[in-house]
Order: C-alpha cells, then structure tokens, then sequence
C-alpha cells in the first residue's frame, strides 16, 4: 500500500527531538505518518502512544505500524488523558498534533466532507456521535448558523448565507455537500480561485467536531503530561487554529511553563508545496516544557 508523505515531517521530527528511548503521542495519527517518522527514530525502549476520532484511519494506522512499541486507541483531545492511563503512561517526552482533514476523509465522498459530494452531509470524524453537518443546516435557527459561519468560518456574508439556507431549506431539506455548496455560490454569484463554500465547509466541520474546544483540551493535557524538556509540536491549517496554538505557546512561556521554540511558525518548503499543494497552508509551532 501506498502511503502519502505526511506534512513538514523533516521539521516536525526535528523540532520533536526523538529520544531513543523515549515515549511519545501522536494526538492525530491519521494514516501514521507522523508516528511511523518517530518510530524510525525510537530505540528498543521507546514507544508511541496513537490516537484518533476516525476508525477507518487507526485501520490503516494500525496496519502500517502494527509494532510493539506502538498502542493505538480511538478518541478525541479531551480524552486523551484516560487513553495514555489505559497504556500506563503518565509522563512522555513529545506530542505531535496535525490539525485539520486528511485527503482520505476529503476523498472519501461517502464522508460528506466534498463541495462535490452527491451524498448525505456528514463531515464527523468520528462516525458514531449523533451530531452531524446535516442537523446543523437543516436544524440550526438562523442567527445560531450566521454565528458559526461569521466565528469557525470568518466568512464575510455570514448572514446572507444562513438566511439562503434557511430559505432554502423550507422548500426542501439540503441533504447533499452539492446542494449546500449550490447554495453558498449562488449567494456569491461567482467563482473565483477558491470555492465559495470553503469558508462554510470550514464552519460546519468546526462545529460538528467541536474541533477548537478540542484543541485547547488537548493542548492542556500536552502541557500538563509532558517531562520536562519534553516537546509539543503543532501543525495548524487556518487562522482559528493557529491563534489558539500561539496563545496557548505564549501563555506557557509567560507563565514560566513552556519555551517557544518558534517564534515564527515554520512553513512548508517549495517542493514541499509543489508535490502536496494541499500542504501550502501549514503552519508548524512548536514548545519545550521547563
């Protein structure tokens, strides 16, 4: 099986710092790239923790690093505590995040994550939560999907959008990621180099994830876990993203917890970018803990 590089993963090893023997969680292990990068570097005595909201992933993840040294579980940020207990690990040395959608989900069309997909809005990650992007546009009053539109998709007509929704959606439910991003370019009225519904898609996936209320959970547990010398690397793809990461970053070092090892976030390369264009709006920080 063929397997896609994972992003920045030079840097991110570097920045992680692998020590032989060391423990280390991959907070989003996806397809395992990240975590097949670290497990390369790991002595006898070393293992990874993995972990993951979506079961075809830890599948594939499993398949790939199936190892001793490697315990997947599935799971969001917020539980990542109790995953890391049931291995028994109280302590590690580094944690990796890469934030965002993987080509897989993207791909998948059954997922309900595409602007081209002719099924059923969907965009969970994990498959067996009850909440997902079809109850927020069919159910969601007006004002409370103008707000997820306006704060998870900084999306400039918000309330243009909600209100042709909601219109919409009295004649008929929108039931496919097609019909919904009809909907979204007719109240633009054009295409320009990035699909009108991005910014949309974006919102609906933060809010059936709940994807920053999770990242700061997570970050809090990779604070709190970490050895000292012991490093948080963080690959975030949006603005929302990254705001939560450098404040997170900023606030450790005020308080004497954290070190920032990035002042600057650390971007992909140019080949990087022109064999995974996807890769192009990477943004790598990274933190020691004191």
């Amino acid at each position: 099986m063929m397997f896609h590089q994972p992003v920045m993963i030079e840097e991110t090893l570097g920045m992680l710092n692998v020590k032989q023997n060391g423990t280390y969680v991959d907070a989003t292990v996806g397809l395992g790239g990240h975590a097949y990068g670290i497990l390369s570097r790991l002595g006898g005595d070393g293992r990874i923790v993995g972990m993951d909201r979506d079961d075809n992933a830890l599948k594939i993840a499993f398949e790939r690093l199936g190892n001793k040294r490697v315990h997947l579980a599935k799971g969001s940020f917020s539980s990542m505590d109790r995953i890391l207990a049931s291995f028994g690990v109280m302590e590690f040395d580094g944690v990796v995040f890469d934030l965002g959608l993987s080509m897989m989900q993207l791909k998948d069309l059954g997922r309900g994550f595409s602007f081209n997909s002719t099924e059923r809005l969907d965009m969970r990650m994990d498959q067996e939560q009850s909440l997902s992007a079809w109850d927020v546009v069919n159910r969601y009053q007006e004002k409370a999907l103008e707000k997820i539109l306006r704060e998870y998709g900084e999306e400039r007509l918000a309330l243009k959008i909600a209100k042709a929704v909601v219109s919409k959606r009295k004649q008929a439910a929108i039931d496919t990621c097609a019909e919904l991003a009809e909907t979204v370019s007719a109240v633009y009225g054009y295409r320009g180099k990035i699909h009108p519904a991005t910014r949309t898609f974006q919102a609906l996936r933060i809010e059936v994830n709940r994807e920053l209320d999770e990242l700061g959970k997570g970050l809090s547990a990779a604070a709190s876990g970490l050895r000292n010398g012991g490093r948080v690397c963080v690959i975030s793809y949006h603005s929302l993203e990254d705001r939560i990461v450098k404040n997170f970053i900023r606030d450790g070092a005020k308080s004497g917890v954290l070190r920032n090892l990035t002042k600057k976030p650390l971007t992909p390369r140019l080949e990087e970018i022109k064999k995974n264009p996807a890769s192009r709006s990477a943004k790598l920080r990274g933190a020691e803990k004191i």
